[in-house]
């Protein structure tokens, strides 16, 4: 129906060329996933929800202002940047540069694509790992896996939002605290950034799980509803949890 082309595109483009390749081996061939099948028993089902109250602490601590603070500062040193970044047509491209920005440290490669931006050269090229957070950051109680998503303001598009399998894994460790940094771009170049709970429940609400692209032995990917983003960027409210939808959330990952 040309009616949904729209919204199949915006689908489609948020995710990378490798997970959209993955999907047609798996539906195609038969050959499982590259990321297995995360086991889980009634012990790890147990430890995966308390990473619940334990997210619901996080957001209470010193340190979630602290993880908000460092990222707002890394942020705002590349903010120029960014907003020139924002406005690469390659979506995944400009995600993963963007990501890089704010989480590298000072190397000789991003000083090149600071350069590169910034005087319309092509950009180096370069590679970022997969792993389910952009940016790692351990405290004495929790550890701390962020993820960056950027979203241009001006433009529709869901952004994938990870790994089931990987984010279950993930939970089910000690200290585990995963969160979702949004930062969003307009038209102009300004830049406004929220750092929000994976549990939020408005993220929950904003998760598509994709069942036609997971695939076989594997729990499958899911995506951010890019409107709802944009909703919570220009949205006054604090991150928050409510306990009773987390959980529920999480049975419905865990069940898949």
């Amino acid at each position: 129906d040309p009616s949904n082309f729209e919204r199949l595109y915006a689908y489609h483009a948020g995710l990378s060329f490798n997970d959209n390749l993955e999907r047609l081996v798996d539906s195609t061939n038969g050959i499982v996933g590259r990321i297995p099948k995360f086991a889980i028993d009634s012990y790890t089902r147990e430890k995966i929800y308390d990473s619940v109250p334990r997210a619901e602490s996080f957001l209470e601590s010193p340190e979630y202002e602290d993880l908000r603070c460092d990222l707002d500062n890394r942020a705002y040193k590349v903010q120029a940047e960014i907003a020139i970044a924002a406005f690469i047509d390659n979506v995944n491209l400009r995600g993963r540069i963007i990501e890089y920005l704010i989480t590298d440290n000072g190397s000789n490669l991003k000083m090149q694509i600071i350069d590169a931006l910034n005087h319309n050269r092509p950009l180096p090229e370069f590679k970022t790992e997969d792993k389910l957070g952009d940016y790692s950051k351990p405290y004495p109680d929790y550890y701390t896996e962020t993820d960056i998503k950027t979203k241009v303001l001006f433009l529709d598009g869901n952004p994938k939002a990870y790994n089931i399998d990987k984010l279950l894994e993930f939970l089910s460790l000690k200290d585990s605290i995963y969160m979702i940094y949004l930062l969003g771009v307009d038209e102009d170049g300004r830049i406004v950034s929220r750092l929000c709970s994976a549990f939020d429940p408005r993220l929950i609400e904003a998760t598509n799980i994709q069942h036609h692209w997971a695939g076989r032995n594997t729990r499958g990917v899911t995506q951010f509803v890019g409107s709802a983003l944009r909703d919570i960027l220009l949205s006054d409210g604090p991150t928050g949890i409510n306990q009773d939808i987390a959980y529920d959330f999480l049975d419905v990952l865990m069940n898949r």
